[in-house]
This record gives structure tokens, sequence and C-alpha cells, in this order.
């Protein structure tokens, strides 16, 4: 059964019933009117997110209805990532497992205009293959290797990416997570694209997004600075970058360069933010993949503490685990350190909680399961007790829901 995303406005209901009169009434509105949604009402955004509009099953349409006005001038469109899927006042459409941007526009001859934007979420059924947005995997190069994090990822045989098909996949099933492993191919071009992923019989299933870039993307570790020691950033691309700046030092010898990453000196410089660019070989600027989005140019703060590890990994129903630092890692820190864990939130998430335990599931002594409410810091005061546990019982891990580790450090 189909299922209808409609939202009654009961104060609507309430006027219209009481303005029903025995004289026949008729509508004032004009062609001159500013457009307005009365129904549905769409939810806020919240520090800067977009919020969930409809979150149904892949096996029910989305489908909606508005109450515009002025009605008889308006002009209705749909948009979901960007792409027009329909004009009218209601729109129905079948849609594979993903999350997509969603935008409704309402236009007006006159030239005027109001629109909603959000998110709308389709969730796969038990038994579907369907990837994780675990890390930057859904950020790779033309012709490089890739993966996919994710359950029941053994029923894939194939990965649609645009016009390109591959045929080539190898399944690994790991403890707290399994993963197919693939390569882009060298064929596909620059840009955005939603996966499909097929199984043997042909049947097809959302894998949600993959960005390909040949240009040179810093994903990780442009954002949070070592002062006094190698600063290491990884990404796609990398090869490409012949030169950072940082709070206008610039620095064009690296002491290892790959593909995925580079390694430096840190700028002599004091605590504190800088402006942080780049420069790749062919003259244009260096990528730099922020909260914001994909930017020329970003703030990097140069600091005390010492990163052991930086990146963006899903923390996700107490079964993926961040267990990204070793216990050698630990084996020179003194007693009374501080250890710091940054963390966003991943918005999809019913709940948000976090533990820091040791792989044994211990917690660090002084901590304790934790719900989050916004990104931040969580802190660890590294007692002797702490960094004995953690030696005894073969390291330190992160457990919990819907977060995601974007740094840990030490001071």
């Amino acid at each position: 059964m189909k299922k209808i995303y409609k939202i009654m406005s009961l104060a609507l209901a309430v006027t219209a019933f009481a303005a029903c009169t025995e004289k026949e009434t008729f509508s004032t509105a004009s062609g001159d009117d500013y457009p307005r949604i009365i129904d549905p009402v769409f939810p806020d955004w919240t520090d800067g997110v977009k919020p969930v509009v409809a979150n149904i099953s892949r096996d029910a349409d989305f489908s909606m209805t508005l109450t515009v006005t002025p009605a008889d001038y308006c002009t209705v469109r749909w948009y979901l990532d960007g792409e027009i899927v329909g004009e009218g006042k209601e729109i129905e459409l079948g849609l594979m497992a993903g999350t997509y941007d969603f935008k409704v526009e309402v236009s007006t001859e006159a030239g005027y205009s109001t629109s909603r934007e959000g998110l709308v979420q389709v969730n796969p059924l038990d038994g579907d293959p369907w990837a994780d947005e675990v890390s930057y995997e859904r950020i790779a190069a033309p012709g490089t290797a890739a993966v996919l994090y994710g359950v029941n990822l053994e029923k894939v045989s194939r990965i649609v990416i645009g016009d390109q098909t591959v045929t080539e996949i190898t399944y690994t099933a790991a403890e707290g997570g399994s993963f197919i492993s693939y390569t882009v191919p060298a064929e596909v071009k620059d840009g955005t694209y939603r996966l499909i992923l097929v199984d043997a019989s042909g049947n097809e299933f959302g894998g949600d997004l993959l960005t390909v870039t040949s240009e040179p993307l810093v994903t990780s570790g442009a954002d949070r600075i070592s002062k006094s020691k190698d600063w290491t950033m990884t990404g796609v691309n990398m090869d490409k970058i012949v030169s950072v700046t940082l709070g206008g030092r610039t620095v064009s010898e690296f002491k290892t360069q790959t593909a995925t990453g580079i390694v430096m000196e840190c700028p002599d410089l004091e605590a504190g933010e800088y402006t942080l660019t780049g420069k790749a070989s062919d003259g244009s600027a260096v990528l730099f993949h922020t909260e914001a989005g994909i930017t020329e140019e970003m703030k990097s703060t140069v600091s005390l503490e010492t990163t052991l590890w930086s990146g963006h990994f899903l923390v996700d129903n107490w079964s993926v685990n961040f267990t990204e630092v070793t216990k050698d890692q630990f084996a020179d820190i003194e007693a009374g350190s501080v250890l710091r864990v940054y963390y966003s939130l991943n918005t999809a998430a019913e709940y948000h909680q976090i533990r820091t335990t040791t792989t044994w599931w211990n917690d660090l002594p002084g901590t304790a399961q934790t719900d989050l409410t916004a990104d931040g810091v969580f802190t660890v005061t590294l007692t002797q007790e702490a960094l004995d546990m953690i030696q005894t019982q073969d390291g330190f891990i992160c457990v919990g829901h819907g977060y995601y580790v974007d740094a840990v450090t030490v001071e």
C-alpha cells in the first residue's frame, strides 16, 4: 500500500468551515499577490542543517500535496538533487534507498517565488544490500581503488556509476563492518553520482552518492595541526599538490607524498588560527573538504595538542567502533595528560551516545556513557590506571551510536 505524506492543517480546516455562509464565497487573490505555502508546515533548519521532510521505506512512494495561495496563479516545481522531477501541486515518486536533497518552489507570473528545502530519507528493506557512509570513502578519483561499507554487500555483483558499470568487486567480511572493494572506472568524469548496486538477478538497489574528482582534494588533517610536529594531510589526488600556505608561510618540500597523502613539517607559527590554501601542479587551487562544503581556503588551528588521528569515522549501532588509534601511540603518554575526542553528530541517527573504553569494552576510569546533543569534544583525563588498562587490554576505542570521530588529540 502506498503511503501518502500529508500534514493537514486543522487551523485551515476550521477557518474554511467558519467562512461558509449562505452566500457563495469567491477568491479575492490575484496574480500580483506574493505566493505562500499554507500546507504542509515544513520543519525548521537546525544549525544550518536541512530538516528531514519525509522518512519512508524504499517500497513506499514519496508523496506530497501542497496547498498554496494565490492558488489559481501559482506554478509549483519539485526538485530532487537539483533536478526537476515534477510540476503541479502534487507529487508521487518511487525512489531507491538513499538520502535526497529536496526542494519545492512556488512562483507566480508576476515574478514572485517562495520555496522550501529539506531531505528525503528513503530506507532500505531488511535483506537489501546497503552501504553506509563511514568516512571519506564517498570521495574518489577516477581510476583509483575505492570501498563501500555496509550490510548484505555480498549480494552485490555490479556497481553502476553514471554510464559506467563495475563488475570486478571483492567482498570482505570483517568484524565491526563488512565492505566491498572496487575500482572507479577511469572513464568516469568529475561529478557526483547516485550509485546503483545490482545483485546477480539484476535487481537494482540504491547505494547513495559518490563524488568523483580528478582535482587534489584534502579531506583530513587540515583543520587542526600540532605545533612542532609532522603535519599529515590526506585526501585524493594529493600527488598533484606542489605547495601549501599556512598563515603566509609556504611549504613546498614534503617528507612524503603519495596520491592519498602528504607529510611535512608544520610552519613555525604560534598557536592560533590561520588561513590555509594550496597550489596544484596545473596552477589551480587545492580544494578542501569542510563542514561548509568544498572550498579553496579554510581556517586551520595550530595547537599545542598532539594529533593522534584525524578523519571522519562513523561510530554506529554499537557495532561499528572507532579503533584507529593503537595502544602503541599511548606508550609514551604521561599520566595527567588530557585526551580529546572531537566529534560531530550523524544527523540521520535517531540518538547519539558515546563511550570511551578499552578493546575489552571496559570504560576508561572517570568516564561513562554520555548522550550527545551537538557537535563537540569529549574529554578524558588519562590517569596511570587508564594508561595501564589501554596497554594490558589491547588499546583504546570509541563505541556508541550516531556520531563521527573527527580527531583524537592528547595534551
